[in-house]
C-alpha cells in the first residue's frame, strides 16, 4: 500500500468495509503502521455511518468507507463515484467473498473498471462465498482474476499451521460436543436443508427450544469458565442468546446477550465490557452481529451453537476466539461446537484453505 502511495502520488487508496466496526479497525491498523513505515505525512478519510466526505477536498490519502454508504452516495450522484474512481489508484475490499453480491460489485465495477491503471485486492480469511455451490465460487474467483495470493510455506501444509508455530494464532483444541437425542427431521426437513444455502431457521429455532441441549451447552460453558477469561457462544437464534445468557447469569456466570434487536448503544457497552482488562470470566452469547468485525484478542474460547452448511460462516466463528499472543491474543484456544444428530457440520478451520482451490485454477477461466 506504500509503494501504491509513493509511485503515484497525489493518489487516494480506497479501503472498502461493510460494517462500521472493519472501517474503524482499518483506520485504526493503518495510522498505527503508518506511523512506523510511512516516510511522509498522509491525510486519513472516514466515509461510513456518520462522517462524510467532501468530495472536493479529497486528493490525497486513505479513504475508509462502508461499502454501503459508497453505494448510496453513487445513486445519488455519479459525479460522486467518478471523481472518487479518477483520483483512486487502488482499492482494497475487506472480506473480499462478498465481492460479487449485486450491492457490493456494482461498487467495484465503478470504482475500478473504467481506468486501466487501478488495482483491486481483496481480503479474506476463506477465499469463497459458499461451501458446495462450485458455481458462485467460480464466478468470485474469475471476478478477481483466478489470482489469489497466500502464505506458502516449505514444511507446512496450510498458512494455519505456520502462523500457529509463529504465535499470531493460539494454537487450539478443537472438540466436538456430540448430542444425539436432539429434534427428530423429517424427509421434508432434510431435503430443504440439502438445497438451501444454510440450515432453515425453522430448525434452528427447533434447537433453541430444547431443554436438554441447552442443558449441555450450559454445563461446557460452566466449564469452559474454570479456564478462560472471555468466552464468545454463537447462538441458535436471538431468543436462544437471550436465553442461555439469562440462565448463565441465574448460575452466578457474569453472561451477556447481543443480537441485532440490541440497541446500539447498549450493544457497544455490551462489547466494551467484554473487551476489557478484568480479571473475572465474562461469557458474551449472540445471534448475526459478531461473526465478523468484532475485535476481543483476548478471547480464547467459543462454543459454536449454531449448525452451519457455512464453511465461510464457521471460520468466521472461529476466528473470534484463535488470535495468537504475537497479535494480543493468547497462547491457547478452546473452540467446542456443537455436533446435532442428522446435521452437518465441520472440524476445524484449517479446511477453509483447501476447500476452495479448484475454482482458483486458470482451467476455470
Amino acid at each position: 500500500m506504500g509503494i501504491q502511495q509513493r509511485n503515484n502520488e497525489p493518489t487516494l487508496i480506497i479501503w472498502l468495509a461493510y460494517s462500521e466496526e472493519l472501517c474503524e479497525q482499518a483506520v485504526t491498523e493503518f495510522q498505527k503502521t503508518w506511523d512506523s513505515l510511512g516516510d511522509r505525512t498522509i491525510s486519513t478519510y472516514r466515509f461510513w455511518g456518520s462522517h462524510d466526505l467532501d468530495i472536493e477536498q479529497v486528493q490525497d490519502g486513505l479513504v475508509v468507507a462502508g461499502l454501503a454508504k459508497v453505494y448510496h452516495a453513487a445513486k445519488k450522484s455519479i459525479r460522486f463515484i467518478n471523481q472518487l474512481g479518477v483520483r483512486c489508484s487502488l482499492v482494497i475490499i475487506d472480506e473480499a467473498h462478498q465481492a460479487i453480491a449485486q450491492t457490493y460489485k456494482l461498487v467495484l465495477d465503478a470504482l475500478v473498471v473504467p481506468y486501466e491503471k487501478t488495482a483491486l485486492l481483496g481480503l479474506t480469511a476463506t477465499p469463497g462465498r459458499t461451501w458446495a455451490d462450485i458455481n458462485t465460487d467460480a464466478q468470485l474467483a474469475k471476478f478477481f482474476a483466478q489470482q489469489k495470493v497466500t502464505l506458502e510455506i516449505p514444511g507446512y501444509d496450510n498458512p494455519i499451521d505456520y502462523l500457529v508455530d509463529q504465535q499470531y494464532l493460539a494454537k487450539v483444541n478443537y472438540r466436538s460436543l456430540f448430542y444425539e437425542t436432539g429434534i427428530e427431521l423429517t424427509p421434508q426437513d432434510l431435503k430443504r436443508i440439502n438445497t438451501e444455502l444454510d440450515i432453515p431457521q425453522y430448525i434452528l429455532n427447533r434447537l433453541a427450544a430444547d431443554e436438554q441441549r441447552n442443558l449441555r451447552i450450559i454445563l461446557e460453558l460452566e466449564a469452559l469458565a474454570q479456564n478462560h477469561q472471555r468466552i464468545i457462544v454463537f447462538n441458535t437464534s436471538v431468543e436462544h442468546a437471550r436465553l442461555i445468557a439469562s440462565i448463565l447469569h441465574l448460575r452466578g456466570l457474569n453472561a451477556d446477550a447481543v443480537t441485532g434487536e440490541t440497541p446500539k448503544s447498549e450493544r457497544e457497552k455490551l462489547i466494551q465490557s467484554f473487551k476489557d482488562e478484568q480479571p473475572q470470566t465474562k461469557i458474551l452469547c449472540n445471534y448475526g452481529v459478531l461473526t465478523t468485525g468484532f475485535d476481543a484478542p483476548k478471547t480464547s474460547a467459543a462454543v459454536i451453537a449454531r449448525p452451519t452448511k457455512s464453511l465461510v460462516l464457521y471460520s468466521q466463528m472461529v476466528g473470534r476466539a484463535i488470535r495468537g499472543l504475537k497479535a494480543g491474543g493468547n497462547a491457547t484456544a478452546e473452540i467446542v461446537t456443537v455436533v446435532d444428530h442428522q446435521l452437518p457440520g465441520f472440524g476445524s478451520v484449517a479446511s477453509a484453505f483447501h476447500n476452495w482451490e479448484d475454482v482458483w485454477r486458470k482451467t476455470h477461466e
